[in-house]
């Protein structure tokens, strides 16, 4: 297991740096970097002094009788922005430079922001873990109680109806379930049961403690439902398979035979066996309900996690903060699926991975 491990670790090296390369390739070709960015708020500011002065007020002209903020910004300003933002050096020695930090994991400081990329990212953590958390055990306590009945049951009308329910919970997309849950629970047309954004209320320092916990659940009824209604989908369905492969095969023929009863077989033989997937699964799924659910719930219902500080990041140009979220969530990823795989070994020991070409 030891070798399988290394293998796997020394696979995570280039997979990373081909994840970043292809990103940092892409970044270039994106027209309005950080350094139009800034231009452009500098010249809305400069044409809005513009109009005040055209209302009467004084401003100093020059010599050719123009608006000194008319004639853009100087040359010499410029250079120095691409100076302090490193674009004065080519796109390869940049990414070098920037790779040598991130494997150190110095990640320099936001463009737009007075704070380092690593403080920022621990102050938005929380609340995407949150989510994710929440989201993943509430998953599992649905999915697996409906998938071991539509599995017992299948065929059955109980099994139909389900299934027409978890298609259509699939089927809807999370953001807009999201906003069908604030229109109708939080100040839409119908009612005011939930607060409309945000984890905690303006006056959660002054609650008591059970009053502050009762206010965090409060907030996050809506967002962890939208987030919940295709991660149990998927789930459930997972969950009915495997155990209906386990019921089909050999083994539950012969224990049926030597006389013990459903239960005897369902829960000393099948459960045990059939829950090794749902189980070893959890690490992925969390990080797929971390990763792929945040961005639009959290804008949706205006949480500041990470998904939400990755979405202003790439609208702000704010490079700092985009590859260094990337690095870490990339790093994140491979780790986990090789958690994952040392799960199953963990769950079931007759896996061995050792003898498998990685």
């Amino acid at each position: 297991m030891g070798a399988y491990i290394l293998r796997r670790i020394l696979l995570m090296i280039p997979t990373l740096l081909g994840i970043m390369i292809i990103n940092f390739a892409l970044v270039q070709f994106v027209p309005g970097g950080p350094i139009e960015q800034i231009m452009s708020q500098l010249d809305e500011q400069t044409s809005a002094t513009d109009r005040f002065a055209g209302g009467g007020q004084e401003v100093s002209q020059g010599g050719d009788g123009e608006y000194q903020g008319a004639r853009g910004l100087p040359e010499d300003f410029i250079k120095d922005l691409e100076k302090e933002f490193g674009f004065d050096k080519p796109p390869l020695e940049r990414f070098l430079l920037m790779m040598g930090k991130y494997l150190r994991f110095d990640f320099g400081e936001s463009y737009f922001r007075s704070i380092s990329v690593i403080d920022l990212v621990l102050e938005k953590m929380p609340v995407s873990i949150t989510l994710g958390l929440w989201t993943t055990v509430l998953a599992y306590l649905i999915s697996i109680p409906l998938g071991i009945r539509k599995a017992v049951k299948d065929g059955s009308r109980f099994d139909t109806w389900t299934s027409g329910v978890i298609i259509v919970a699939y089927a809807i997309p999370g953001f807009l379930f999201a906003i069908m849950l604030l229109v109708f629970f939080a100040g839409g047309s119908y009612f005011r049961w939930f607060p409309l954004r945000g984890l905690t209320s303006d006056d959660f320092a002054e609650l008591t403690l059970l009053g502050q916990i009762a206010d965090y659940l409060w907030h996050i009824v809506l967002p962890v439902t939208a987030n919940t209604i295709a991660a149990f989908a998927t789930m459930t369905l997972l969950t009915k398979n495997s155990f209906l492969d386990e019921i089909k095969k050999q083994y539950v023929i012969t224990a049926r035979a030597k006389g013990l009863n459903e239960g005897q077989v369902f829960y000393g033989h099948v459960f045990r066996n059939a829950m090794l997937i749902i189980i070893s699964g959890f690490p992925a799924a969390f990080i797929g309900i971390f990763f792929g659910g945040s961005l639009i719930i959290e804008i949706v219902f205006s949480l500041d996690g990470l998904g939400r500080l990755g979405f202003e990041a790439a609208v702000n140009r704010d490079y700092p903060v985009l590859f260094a979220t990337l690095y870490v969530f990339g790093l994140m990823g491979l780790f986990v699926n090789l958690l994952t795989d040392l799960t199953y070994v963990w769950v079931d020991p007759r896996i061995d991975f050792e003898s498998r070409e990685t």
